[in-house]
């Protein structure tokens, strides 16, 4: 890394338990400071994302679902990156970002969907994660100081793109 730390927003509709996730797993990563947010927040992390997290020993006292507005406003970080990891999100109309950070869509099909067992639904919370945490790992691993940006926003789409049953 260059010694900056580059500022990423996740963002999902409902800001429970996709976005959540990415945070924690970007959080993870040195350079990176992450945040995530949703245009319909649930108003609280789904249980089983926190459950999830937990169980990864993560700390979740940063979780909470909160609006992307948060994120658009003149006190908001600048932001250097902003990812939406639902279809929905990616289909709304976004705030307009402070620092017109680069963009792109990596959707991940919603865990909170499933219906079924609670195995079945725990099962796709932690296949949620696997997909973030291996389309983060290929993102942290770019070389983002000496990358033009007409390539960077090419493997961030690429990024994107990966078959869901694929890991970086």
């Amino acid at each position: 890394m260059n010694g900056k730390t580059y500022n990423v927003l996740f963002l999902c509709t409902g800001n429970s338990a996709r976005s959540i996730m990415a945070e924690a797993i970007m959080n993870r990563v040195d350079g990176f400071r992450a945040f995530s947010a949703g245009s319909q927040p649930k108003g609280v992390p789904h249980p089983m994302t926190l459950d999830l997290l937990r169980g990864l020993d993560i700390d979740t006292s940063f979780a909470r679902s909160k609006s992307w507005e948060e994120f658009g406003g003149e006190n908001a970080p600048k932001l250097d990156f902003v990812f939406t990891v639902c279809d929905d999100a990616a289909g709304e109309s976004c705030p307009v970002w402070p620092g017109q950070p680069m963009t792109a869509h990596w959707g991940v099909p919603d865990p909170a969907a499933v219906e079924g067992s609670e195995a079945e639904r725990r099962l796709a919370f932690s296949e949620a994660y696997r997909m973030l945490s291996a389309r983060i790992t290929a993102f942290a691993s770019l070389p983002l100081a000496s990358i033009d940006s007409l390539s960077l926003q090419g493997r961030l789409d690429e990024i994107g793109r990966k078959d869901r049953r694929e890991s970086a």
